[in-house]
Formats: structure tokens, sequence, C-alpha cells
């Protein structure tokens, strides 16, 4: 069977079209250097074996990919913002690793059924509108015994509670479903159910770590970090500063380091396996 096809209501299409250009502003590949330990662990953890067929949902611009690839699995990475896609292909070149980076979109994959012995997702599938469609594509392309592995922000945690600030300033768009949502254990469980054999799911926390103080971790996600920028770009300048004020304000409370001078923050987050019927 071809890949997945559904209809699309223009408000729909509109949305999507908001989500790319979302994820295709600021500069992802500069703003995730930070988050590198914490994405390298969750790799390390998946213990994939020289010649997985890997999918990486969300790649960006190829932070497990690149690192899996160079340690011999057969990676294609796919996500929805072409410059990322770009940025990915170009490191891989750079350092003369082999894999495959696709621009596409997670709600209608480009590949045939059980085409990936794993199908992973760090911090990228959760953000897509239709998740029902994204737990039906992510199983679709998955070979029956193979793992669909996810790590999805809680809404409880640092990244959770970031969000509904920003949303308070700037609500969602309503057709948006909570990203969020992939970070609770029983809505992945239902929507993961239908042709999984397993699910696991375990709380980590995701270490994010700054050589700079929280007023500023606040600024620098405003200018790279896409869905932050975009909010505080549609804020008045009153808006505006009240939506810096309340993020400083968070990453003060969360912060562990006491120096002063730095800012270290462990976000929660869920890891899920499922094994594919």
């Amino acid at each position: 069977m071809a890949e997945m096809t559904t209809e699309m209501t223009p408000d729909m299409k509109a949305l999507k079209d908001r989500l790319k250009a979302t994820w295709m502003s600021g500069d992802y590949a500069h703003f995730s250097q930070y988050l590198e330990p914490g994405a390298l662990e969750f790799l390390q953890r998946l213990a994939v074996e020289p010649g997985t067929r890997m999918l990486d949902i969300g790649c960006g611009a190829g932070q497990i990919a690149i690192p899996a690839a160079r340690a011999g699995v057969q990676v294609t990475g796919i996500d929805i913002a072409a410059n990322l896609i770009e940025r990915a292909r170009e490191r891989a070149r750079a350092e003369g690793v082999r894999a495959q980076f696709d621009e596409g979109d997670a709600e209608m994959l480009p590949y045939q059924d059980d085409s990936f012995d794993l199908v992973v997702s760090l911090i990228g599938a959760m953000f897509a509108p239709r998740p029902e469609e994204v737990a039906a594509e992510m199983v679709r392309v998955c070979r029956p015994g193979g793992r669909i592995a996810m790590a999805n922000w809680t809404p409880e945690g640092h990244v959770g509670q970031m969000f509904k600030i920003v949303g308070k300033h700037v609500p969602p768009p309503p057709l948006m479903a909570s990203p969020v949502k992939w970070g609770d254990e029983a809505t992945v469980r239902e929507r993961l159910r239908e042709g999984t054999a397993s699910i696991t799911t375990e709380k980590r926390m995701y270490p994010m770590r700054y050589p700079f103080p929280p007023a500023e971790v606040a600024d620098f996600f405003f200018q790279y970090y896409g869905p932050t920028l975009r909010a505080l770009s549609a804020l008045d300048p009153a808006g505006q500063a009240a939506l810096r004020d309340d993020l400083v304000q968070l990453w003060t409370r969360n912060n562990r380091a006491r120096d002063g001078a730095t800012t270290e923050v462990d976000a929660e987050y869920l890891e899920v396996v499922a094994i594919r019927a």
C-alpha cells in the first residue's frame, strides 16, 4: 500500500502552512545545540544496531539522525521545515555520512507500508495538529515487530509550563490539538493502541543547560525558537514585555544553577516505546 492520503479542509491547510512558517522561522539548528546532550542520551538508550532502517520524524537539522547514521544506521529523516532539511543535508555532507533527508508531513508520510525497523520522534511529531493521523502513520510505516519510539514533553514539566504561558498570551489555533497531550501516558496508549503489540512509557528528565542566566535564555528562545519567536511577533510592545516577564520568571523559578550566571533546568518528558504488531 502506498502512503496514506487524507482529506484536508482549507482551514487545516492554512494551519499547516502557518506551522511550517513557524518552524522555518528562527534558527532551530542553532537553537538545538544546547539540547544535544539530552538528544544523544535518548538515542543511546534506543541502542540502534548498524544496518537498522530508521525513520526520524521531525528530524530538524539532523540532531539524532546524523549521529545514528555515523554509527552505521540506515537513516531517513523527515521534517516540515524545508530550511532545516537543507541544513541536515549540508551537515551530513560535511561530516561524510550517508543519510536521506526529506521535506514532508508527519501526517502523510511519503513511504510504503512496513518500510522501517525503527520509527523515532524526538520532540517532533508531537507538534503535528492531527495526532490520530500521526499515530496511524507511524504504525503504518513501521514493520511488524519493529519499534516506534517517541520523546514528548509532559504537560506538567518545564516545557509544558512554558507552552501554557505562551498560550495564555497568544492562544493557539482552534484546530490545533495540544502537543503536550502526547506527554500524557493514557493518551499515548490510546493513540498507539491499534496496530501495536505492547507499549512501555517512562517519565525522564531532559537536561537543558545554558551558559547564560534565565533572562538571556528567554531572549535566546525569542530569537531562535520558532514558536516563541512567532508568539512574540504577534503581540504589541506591552504584550511582549508581559510574555517575556512570565517566561523569565519560569526559567528563574526552575533554574537549579545558583551561580547567577548560568541556567540549568531539567525538563520532564515521556519516553514511549511501542512494538508494532
